[in-house]
């Protein structure tokens, strides 16, 4: 696995459950096409498995 990955969301938070709306908080995004590059720690794994249904996830090398 990756050290790093990058994470970019793809559809809007609008009508998403609260818990999701956290979670995308929680990874830095706040619009569509919006991006971070995060650490690749099953916390941050966690957090993008709750909303991979708005996101994009590739690996930054």
């Amino acid at each position: 696995m990756a050290s790093k990955i990058k994470v970019t969301q793809i559809r809007s938070r609008i009508g998403a459950q609260k818990k999701q709306k956290a979670c995308l908080s929680g990874l830095g995004l706040r619009k569509i096409n919006n991006f971070s590059v995060l650490e690749n720690t099953p916390a941050v794994r966690g957090m993008i498995k709750k909303v991979a249904h708005l996101v994009r996830i590739e690996t930054a090398g």
